[in-house]
């Protein structure tokens, strides 16, 4: 099945934990370049990088890829990609995927799945991935984010959590994680159906949202549908700080 959709990449130039992250050096090229380089293999209408700054703007049109510059003062990358959509005039019923700008080794099945999943989900505003959790420091690890969904794969909640609960397993001390636990992290790649987007940058922030600073609980807040399934390829973590630089880095030169 062949679905139509539109890549926009979030690049922004500040970041605390790693200054300028979209231009750090990766064996040659700067980050940016490396997601966009992924992203065009997965064969969308475009990929468009979205930014609010020129040194990014000028690194992306120095190699040859599709830049628009937003406004500065989005409070969220959802809320830069509804302007995209907008800017570029993408219809109500238009799929966009949102990359993360620091994911340079992220698999283009990976983006296509999610773009066929939402395709295929109509009840679904949005469309996103999941992969196993196999410890208990990660089940515990507030920074990485869980979901739970339901039999027709729709999510229930997303949370910084422990989620969901193993109460007999923790009440008796034990360790690891019971083998019936199956629980879930969130990979941070998202579809979404354009006129959603649209919805989504009217609302305000949902109260969940603002509690556990995800803002797709804003989606599940209005009622609306988020469609889980496990990624269909590994995806390795994106780049948040130097050890993490270093760690694809020492990954591109071992290939």
């Amino acid at each position: 099945m062949t679905v139509p959709f539109h890549i926009v990449i979030p690049a922004r130039y500040a970041s605390t934990r790693l200054p300028a992250k979209p231009l750090r050096d990766i064996v040659g090229k700067p980050m940016v370049q490396r997601v966009y380089e992924q992203a065009l293999k997965a064969n969308a209408l475009s990929v468009t990088v979205a930014t609010d700054d020129e040194r990014i703007s000028a690194a992306v049109q120095a190699f040859g890829g599709r830049v628009l510059m937003t406004d500065p003062h989005h409070p969220s990358g959802t809320d830069r990609l509804e302007e995209v959509a907008r800017l570029c005039n993408f219809a109500d019923d238009d799929i966009v995927v949102n990359v993360q700008g620091d994911e340079p080794l992220i698999p283009p099945e990976v983006i296509r799945q999610v773009a066929l999943n939402l395709a295929a989900n109509p009840e679904a505003a949005v469309a996103t991935l999941c992969e196993p959790i196999h410890n208990a420091g990660d089940f515990d690890n507030p920074n990485i984010v869980k979901v739970v969904a339901n039999l027709q794969g729709l999510a229930l909640y997303f949370s910084r959590a422990s989620i969901p609960w193993p109460r007999d397993h923790r009440l008796a001390k034990a360790s690891g994680l019971p083998d019936n636990l199956h629980a879930q992290r969130h990979l941070g790649i998202y579809a979404y159906r354009v006129s959603e987007l649209r919805a989504f940058v009217g609302w305000p922030v949902a109260p969940l949202e603002q509690l556990e600073c995800l803002e797709q609980l804003r989606f599940l807040w209005h009622g609306k549908n988020i469609h889980v399934a496990p990624a269909c390829a590994a995806v390795p973590g994106g780049v948040d700080t130097e050890d993490d630089l270093n760690r694809v880095i020492q990954y591109l030169r071992g290939k």
